[in-house]
């Protein structure tokens, strides 16, 4: 089955391609994500990627957040260069998910 190709996907799909960080919103807060992948889960988009606006505690190390690309609006990629998390594996999370594309 072909998903649709939209805006928010192309922008997505843009920043996954060049490492650059994208703002979007997401459940009414904007964030500045690093995308590092992209895949499908029973037929729905996600991203991987590493939300910048987060605190991490200083004992926690950062990991990609999943968010559902339906969820996400108002994308912009921005001009920001971003370097995968070293822990990064161009993988999808399970076994149930299919990797659309990743960095």
């Amino acid at each position: 089955m072909a998903l649709p190709m939209n805006d928010t996907r192309l922008k997505f799909m843009e920043a996954i391609a060049r490492r650059r960080t994208i703002t979007a919103l997401y459940n009414g807060a904007e964030l500045t994500l690093a995308p590092h992948l992209m895949f499908e889960r029973r037929g729905d988009l996600f991203v991987g990627a590493l939300n910048l606006n987060k605190n991490w505690r200083s004992d926690e190390e950062p990991r990609l957040g999943q968010f559902k690309l339906d969820g996400l609006g108002a994308a912009e990629v921005r001009d920001e260069e971003f370097e995968p998390l070293p822990s990064f594996e161009p993988a999808p999370p399970t076994e149930i998910d299919t990797l659309v594309l990743a960095v």
